[in-house]
């Protein structure tokens, strides 16, 4: 099984296959415009606009679930994205990527990359308190834990990497450069 079994709802809210990006290097991240991650769009499209021609792929899967910071519609995120952040990656329509609602792709990439923790960054503690304040089992599961948690895909669709909020996109950069 690879990610190419699954298909996402796109901005349209019609389904997706990922076959789509069948050969692509995949970056798969939850998002929200009312985040205090929500600025790591910027990086995002700068990963996207560096190696988009040697086969990188962005796709943004926006989320309400986490603070409910994604309230929009997909034509206003769209919006959000382009207008605020210039992005021009694949932005799908909005859709659950935790718990028993959780999106079965992001049930497999989870399975596939489990949450290993947070590490360390300015971001760390406060993330990691806030999540504790909500429930003390937050952090002891391996679902996604906050927007902003990047999956990296290979070429044949594998599942090899998880990259935490608290990761900026650059920090990012070697991992897929090797795979490109």
């Amino acid at each position: 099984m690879t990610v190419y079994d699954y298909s996402l709802l796109n901005k349209a809210g019609e389904e997706q296959s990922l076959k789509d990006f069948e050969g692509k290097v995949l970056v798969i991240v939850n998002t929200a415009s009312k985040c205090g991650f929500t600025h790591q769009y910027d990086g995002l499209e700068a990963l996207y606009k560096k190696y988009k021609d040697q086969g990188l792929e962005i796709i943004a899967v926006p989320s309400n679930q986490f603070g409910e910071e994604e309230p929009g519609s997909n034509n206003e995120i769209q919006s959000f994205c382009k207008l605020n952040y210039g992005v021009t990656f694949t932005v799908m329509g909005k859709s659950d990527v935790r718990d028993e609602s959780a999106l079965d792709l992001f049930k497999y990439m989870i399975k596939e990359q489990p949450f290993k923790g947070f590490p360390p960054s300015d971001k760390t503690e406060m993330l990691t308190d806030y999540l504790n304040g909500i429930d003390p089992n937050y952090l002891k599961d391996d679902e996604v834990k906050w927007n902003f948690t990047k999956f990296v895909i290979d070429r044949k669709g594998n599942v090899v990497g998880r990259f935490e909020p608290v990761v900026k996109p650059a920090e990012m950069e070697p991992f897929i450069n090797e795979l490109l």
